[in-house]
């Protein structure tokens, strides 16, 4: 539903609903469409100038000579829009802050934080992780479990393995993406049929053709830069990193997973280099993801605020002992910081957000914010939107009082939202009679946005009578 309001709000040129969505509703920037187009291009086909700098600003992708930069720059409306399009510059880490996982991903690439292994091609190395290797590439894990088993560095000399091609092929193992000139293509291509990278070989296919159809029916076009990336809720990535999650279970957790599903005829070794020990379980983990995902972590596991105990036995990983954290809540972090996902039943939802706090995990509190939004009710709202204030999930609390103005008329009957009234007013500093009420504010924005209608402005105006009833019965007035 979000994701459709955001395409016709670009098409429309809304630019302050735009920012609501990504803002506030936490929609996608560069999502697509059934027609495989962004939010981005149907701004700049439908000419609205403030909306494309607005989008561009805040992490839409428009790189130069990329199918979807080139896209957008044959269909936008005006030359202020062509020439704000051509002024734009690779998009930066603060821009790109919405997706933790991806930017995530990719700074392990870029940055080999806890590399176990080193490629070198042709003289130029490539720091990689044993474990993300093997869970995305059966290929890779019985070359690591064989051939390179043992090595820190692996030499590659064959003169069909090109350097480019490689480091594209490890961002994709990496992140689902992929960058390559259009001169390497074959090269990746070729990569990809040695190292059984089906998926990755069809999609190469698929967008050479789909490039040369949009480069034969546009003259002056040209695309230099081959980009795959993964469709919209594509599930692959984050199914493979959650193998490396299925390792690390202690097998009394493991429960239903009975054999791990690794495709490699001898298993799979994941190379846990840090083990968690959380009562009597222990979880053997990857620091690379651990300290990756979360400044607690890599405080912990880093810095001099090391906890370590002695390893129990000899080439076992360290044990790091954590407190105030069951063994079932910590497997719901442990799957978030591998996958960015975990299913998370809305009765632990609030055991798992105060951890999450604690671990300093944004992205999970947000998916405990999407499963306490499955608890809103009358009778529960108001406490949820407590919640949703104190650990500052701003769209849990935009969710709260959109539900709270389509029940406001018994709302106002409730003394825990009359309190909760009070509460907000009290808290504005220096508080005048006229000053407004933020989440007063807040429902009488929600009221008043659903009024499509003429019969629903009936409806509305009842609302926010039984609201302006409740203002002055406890003497606020705003």
């Amino acid at each position: 539903m979000d994701t459709s309001d955001l395409f016709a709000s670009c098409r429309k040129g809304d630019v302050g609903r735009v920012r609501y969505l990504l803002e506030q509703r936490d929609v996608e920037v560069n999502v697509r469409d059934k027609w495989d187009s962004t939010p981005l291009y149907y701004a700049c086909l439908c000419g609205h100038e403030e909306l494309v700098r607005y989008l561009l600003a805040n992490g839409a992708r428009c790189e130069a000579n990329t199918f979807d930069g080139e896209r957008c720059l044959y269909g936008a409306l005006s030359d202020p829009i062509r020439r704000a399009l051509r002024d734009y510059k690779q998009v930066t880490a603060s821009c790109r802050r919405r997706d933790y996982y991806d930017d995530f991903l990719q700074r392990l690439l870029e940055q080999g934080l806890h590399s176990d292994v080193v490629f070198v091609v042709h003289g130029k190395p490539f720091r990689a992780h044993r474990c993300v290797l093997g869970a995305r590439s059966t290929y890779f894990a019985n070359m690591l479990d064989t051939k390179w088993k043992g090595k820190s560095v692996v030499v590659l000399r064959h003169p069909l393995i090109n350097p480019v091609a490689f480091g594209a092929l490890l961002q994709y193992l990496y992140t689902g993406r992929l960058d390559i000139g259009v001169e390497h293509v074959s090269d990746c291509e070729r990569l990809a049929k040695q190292c059984q990278l089906w998926d990755l070989l069809e999609d190469l296919e698929a967008k050479c053709e789909k490039v040369s159809e949009f480069v034969a029916s546009k003259p002056g076009t040209c695309v230099k830069v081959l980009t795959i990336e993964p469709p919209p809720a594509d599930p692959r990535l984050r199914e493979d990193m959650a193998l490396l999650a299925d390792c690390a279970l202690p097998p009394e957790l493991r429960g239903d997973l009975g054999e791990l599903p690794f495709p490699c005829p001898d298993g799979f070794s994941s190379c846990p280099d840090i083990c968690f020990r959380v009562a009597d379980s222990n979880f053997l983990c990857h620091k690379a993801f651990f300290c990756g995902r979360s400044d607690y972590f890599r405080a912990l596991l880093d810095d001099h605020f090391r906890e370590s105990e002695e390893p129990v036995a000899s080439g076992d990983p360290p044990v790091v002992t954590l407190h105030d954290i069951s063994p079932d809540i910590f497997t719901h972090v442990l799957y978030y910081v591998y996958s960015d996902h975990t299913e998370l039943p809305p009765e632990l939802a609030y055991d798992v957000l105060s951890v999450a706090d604690m671990y300093l995990l944004p992205g999970l509190k947000r998916l405990c914010g999407r499963s306490l939004a499955q608890l809103l009710e009358e009778d529960s709202v108001v406490g949820v939107w407590r919640i949703a204030k104190l650990f500052r999930l701003a769209r849990l609390e935009d969710q709260c009082t959109e539900y709270m103005a389509k029940v406001i008329e018994k709302l106002v009957e409730r003394e825990d939202f009359v309190e909760a009234v009070r509460e907000e007013a009290a808290a504005v500093a220096a508080r005048q009679e006229t000053d407004s009420i933020p989440l007063v504010d807040d429902i009488r924005f929600h009221v008043a946005s659903t009024v499509q209608t003429y019969s629903a402005i009936e409806e509305a105006q009842q609302r926010l009578r039984a609201l302006e009833d409740l203002l002055v019965s406890i003497g606020l007035d705003c």
